[in-house]
Parts: structure tokens; C-alpha cells; sequence
């Protein structure tokens, strides 16, 4: 389950990705949109390994989850990603993987909403 004591979205990761990028709205800009648009086919797949009960398929849309929400900030939902990335790597999954998928779930609507205000307090270029 999540670290109570990560944000939803860290917006110094955020600051940390304006600056590399020499404040290149446009840039992070999509890069958000990307992981917005891409992140449901994450859940597809770790939904789907889930319910086979496919340890092995399971490890890698959750790594691609945790590195992807780490990258634009989204620590919780990074943290349940390597949660269940672990799980499929033990070899077999438990009832927690699919409390995992869940709690992921609910991460992952609260991670999207943050960073669609950022997104909107921060107008394109």
C-alpha cells in the first residue's frame, strides 16, 4: 500500500524535470500527457496478469508503471508499482497483489488529477 509520508505527486520532481529541460513547458508538457495516456495500458496488463494469476506477467507493466510515475512525480503510486513488480517477481501472486491493483487504482486517479493542475497552472507555450 502506499507510504503515507510520499505525496501524490512530488512537484519538486516536477521543478527538478522543468529545470533539465530548460524550462521547456512544452516538453514536460507532453511527457505528462504521454504517461496520462499510457498509464491505462499499464493497469490493462497488470489487470490482466493479475487475473490469470501470471506472476511473470505482472513484472512488466508494474515496472513500467513505478518508473514512469517516479519520473513525473508520482511517488505513491510509484511505490504500490514496485510493490506489485516484486510480487510478480516472487514467482506468485496473493490476495495482496490484488489489493495492490487496487490501492494502485486509487493512487493512480488522485496522481492524475495532480498533475492535470499542474498542467493547467502552467499554460502551454
Amino acid at each position: 500500500m502506499p507510504e503515507p509520508d510520499l505525496p501524490v505527486v512530488d512537484e519538486r520532481i516536477l521543478a527538478e524535470l522543468m529545470a533539465s529541460t530548460g524550462d521547456d513547458i512544452g516538453f514536460v508538457r507532453e511527457l505528462i500527457q504521454t504517461y496520462l495516456a499510457d498509464t491505462p495500458l499499464q493497469f490493462d496488463g497488470m489487470s490482466e496478469a493479475v487475473e490469470a494469476d501470471d506472476a511473470a506477467a505482472l513484472v512488466r507493466p508494474a515496472h513500467t508503471l513505478k518508473s514512469s510515475s517516479e519520473t513525473v512525480g508520482a511517488m505513491r503510486l510509484s511505490s504500490i508499482a514496485r510493490e506489485l513488480e516484486m510480487a510478480g517477481r516472487s514467482g506468485s501472486l496473493d490476495a495482496t497483489a490484488r489489493t495492490g491493483l487496487d490501492a494502485a487504482r486509487a493512487e493512480w486517479l488522485a496522481a492524475a488529477g495532480a498533475l492535470d493542475a499542474f498542467l493547467k497552472r502552467r499554460p502551454a507555450e
